[in-house]
């Protein structure tokens, strides 16, 4: 489990394709305190840490996480940054909301605009999770926990204060680009207890 609170911008330094692909991802996390198998969500994806050095760690992405991810509409290659966050610990401060690190589907960047300081986007959401955004509601969209704006049909938006703009990947996005989208684990829920009543 995460809390979609970025602390860390990770860089891809190569990928290799063996089976499934590996990518061995730069950090500024102290290894030494991570363990072989621990969870480290990389863009929103829970993956497994497989080899690790000082300052790097792989891990293995399989085709079904590939295909859905931006992993593999984007592509990963060197050079690309990753938003990175450890897994959740019992005790640790909870700053966004519950996330598990399985992604839902892609939303496209659809619009941006400077507001004030902040930088405003528009989403386009597949329909089938679409149901699932409310307004006020929180989505992890390239794992960093954001709160939901407003939403017309399919689409929604959301705010970017600077600082969240850079202490993660989301101040270099334009539109066009497809990003990891994670729907609130209680929307789920809630939307599943509908049906059913």
């Amino acid at each position: 489990m995460f809390t979609g609170i970025i602390t860390d911008i990770g860089t891809v330094i190569e990928v290799t394709q063996c089976g499934d692909m590996r990518a061995r991802i730069a950090t500024g996390y102290d290894m030494a305190g991570v363990d072989m198998g621990a969870s480290i969500a990389c863009d929103g994806v829970c993956l497994t840490v497989v080899g690790k050095g000082q300052d790097w760690f792989d891990v293995d992405i399989s085709a079904e996480t590939i295909s859905k991810t931006n992993i593999g509409h984007n592509g990963w290659m060197a050079g690309k940054r990753l938003n990175l966050e450890r897994a959740l610990k019992v005790g640790d401060e909870l700053g966004g909301h519950i996330v598990s690190g399985h992604v839902d589907g892609l939303a496209e960047i659809v619009g941006a605009q400077d507001e004030g300081d902040s930088l405003r986007l528009s989403f386009e959401a597949p329909a089938a999770l679409a149901r699932f955004i409310a307004p006020k509601g929180s989505v992890a969209l390239n794992g960093t926990s954001l709160t939901v704006n407003e939403v017309s049909g399919n689409r929604f938006g959301i705010n970017l204060i600077p600082h969240t703009r850079e202490v993660t990947t989301w101040g270099s996005v334009k539109p066009g680009d497809r990003v990891n989208l994670e729907i609130d684990t209680l929307a789920r829920y809630v939307a599943r207890l509908a049906e059913a009543g």
